[in-house]
């Protein structure tokens, strides 16, 4: 029997995922990974802050496709074949023990990224994967049935062709110029550049839960909010620009937000608890009574921006500061100039065209024996390790499909 090749262009997390599986799955295989980069995994090494956040503790395919903004339907088949609790499984059965947190995500016991890279790595030296690293490719043509991948070294012929190279506009020019569509990549999970002096000196400080929703749009997120240097980050803003990527790409990143930091006020109406301070707590001065389970800091930057002063009391507050200091509170208003990286991560919305994949096996709708795998496709998520879950289903189904060739 003839060794068929089965050639993987990049060697992100889908890249591996799939060719570790695949040559487990059907050992008459020949692997070979192609990595512009010198070294291999280096998405995985950065990511979570350094962690990996392998998945998310979802175990239920619908709730998990809601995460995704874009891909949630194509999602669904695969998810109820390769889930989180499968990803959590593959893992822990070669080694890497894993921990959910609080919020959900999922976290090698280490706490160190290296623990997947370290797992990865092994896999693909145990099943013979050839990984070259060090080799970008330029060009890939179909060869007489087969598929020649040029790099800027040398070309290499083989039998099936997975993509998995993540947001490479270079890649995806050269998948167009094949006649895939590719739908024009955008950034997804980024934070807001703010100037404004309620939050200017404010860096650190955060809010477990908070309400930030775009002015003149229906896009809105809740979740912990974070002041930084340069503005508005954590996971309600990350949210907001996983879901407004397209539309707030299209307003040039220039746009307002509302802000209410009171999400989580299970109290009277504020208006009410507000007049009621004026009364029960009379004679304490405004800016040292905080009620309202904010960090002090913020509480006295928007005590001053509702126009109160240092020495004002209770009992002092005007209607239409009572009315201002509400505002603040519910619905602050902030102006959106910019964006910034979330960490040193990058993710974009935008790839190849869903209805040109065959999310059944992975496959290529228009080139037999080509398969997708990862970003390289137009899925996205919020954070919190769904990226990564995509990754692995993708990269698992494909390899599912390659264990059936002859």
């Amino acid at each position: 029997m003839v060794t068929k090749r089965v050639i993987i262009v990049g060697g992100g997390a889908a890249g591996y995922f799939a060719a570790v599986n695949a040559a487990s799955m059907n050992p008459e295989l020949e692997f070979l990974i192609l990595e512009q980069s010198p070294k291999v995994l280096g998405k995985v090494k950065i990511s979570g802050g350094g962690r990996c956040n392998v998945t998310h503790a979802c175990f239920e395919p619908r709730e998990l496709c809601k995460f995704y903004p874009r891909g949630n339907k194509a999602l669904m088949g695969p998810f109820t074949r390769f889930m989180t609790g499968d990803t959590m499984e593959w893992f822990e059965s070669r080694g890497v023990e894993l921990k959910i947190e609080d919020d959900g995500r999922v976290f090698p016991v280490s706490d160190q990224s290296q623990s997947i890279i370290d797992c990865l790595s092994v896999e693909a030296h145990q099943k013979g994967v050839v990984i070259k690293c060090r080799e970008q490719v330029v060009d890939i043509q179909p060869h007489e049935g087969q598929w020649e991948v040029i790099t800027k070294s040398g070309s290499y012929l083989c039998d099936y062709l997975i993509v998995a190279s993540g947001s490479s506009k270079l890649i995806w020019s050269i998948l167009d110029r094949l006649g895939h569509e590719i739908v024009e990549p955008v950034p997804s999970l980024f934070t807001f550049n703010i100037n404004d002096p309620r939050i200017k000196d404010l860096p650190g400080l955060s809010v477990e839960k908070a309400v930030v929703s775009v002015t003149g749009s229906k896009l809105k997120a809740t979740g912990p909010l974070l002041i930084t240097h340069w503005g508005l980050s954590g996971p309600a803003v990350l949210k907001l620009s996983a879901w407004g990527a397209r539309e707030l790409n299209q307003r040039n990143y220039d746009f307002s937000i509302l802000v209410d930091w009171m999400a989580d006020w299970k109290g009277e109406p504020m208006e009410e608890h507000i007049a009621g301070l004026r009364i029960r707590e009379a004679k304490k001065l405004i800016q040292g009574t905080n009620q309202f389970k904010l960090p002090s800091r913020l509480w006295k930057s928007l005590v001053k921006e509702a126009g109160i002063r240092p020495e004002q009391r209770w009992a002092d507050l005007s209607k239409s500061q009572a009315q201002k200091l509400h505002h603040e509170l519910r619905m602050g208003k902030f102006e959106v100039k910019g964006k910034s990286t979330f960490k040193d991560e990058f993710v974009t919305a935008g790839g190849v065209k869903l209805k040109e994949v065959n999310f059944k096996t992975m496959e290529s709708k228009i080139h037999p024996k080509l398969f997708f795998a990862g970003e390289v496709l137009d899925i996205d998520a919020v954070t919190g390790g769904f990226n990564f879950q995509a990754a692995w289903t993708t990269g698992w189904i494909a390899a599912q499909s390659l264990s059936q060739v002859n």
